[in-house]
C-alpha cells in the first residue's frame, strides 16, 4: 500500500482519496480512524493498531502537529517491542512510504490540524 499524496484534510492512498483520519497497513484496506478526543491519542485508541501485530508504528500528528500521544501509548508500544515514529503527518507519510514493503508497518494518520 502506498500513500500517493497528503494535504491538509485529504490523503490519497492507492488512488483513493480519504477526508478522514486513517489507519493503514500493507495488507489491509485503510480504516477510518475516529477517536473520542481527536487531538489526543490514548491507550484505548491503539487496539486496532496492535491487532495488526506491527514491528513499526508511525503516528501522524496532523498538518501542524497538534495531536498529542499519551505517554501510556508510547509505553505500551515499547512493551510490545514496536518501533515508534511520532511526526507531523507530512513527514509521517514519507516515513511510511519508505518502510512499506520492508516490514510490518502501520500508520495512524491525523490529517487535519
Amino acid at each position: 500500500m502506498k500513500i500517493d499524496s497528503y494535504s491538509f484534510g485529504k490523503i490519497k492512498i492507492d488512488g483513493r482519496i480519504y477526508d478522514s483520519d486513517v489507519i493503514i497497513s500493507e495488507n489491509a484496506v485503510p480504516i477510518i480512524w475516529q477517536r473520542p478526543d481527536s487531538h489526543l491519542l490514548q491507550i484505548d485508541d491503539v487496539e486496532k493498531i496492535l491487532a495488526a501485530n506491527p514491528t513499526c508504528v508511525i503516528i501522524g500528528t496532523g498538518f501542524l502537529g497538534l495531536m498529542k500521544v499519551d505517554a501510556e501509548v508510547k509505553s505500551l508500544l515499547l512493551k510490545h517491542h514496536v518501533k515508534l515514529h511520532v511526526e507531523k503527518t507530512k513527514r509521517a507519510v514519507k516515513i511510511y512510504n519508505s518502510y512499506s514493503n520492508k516490514e510490518n508497518v502501520v500508520a495512524a494518520l491525523h490529517i487535519t490540524c
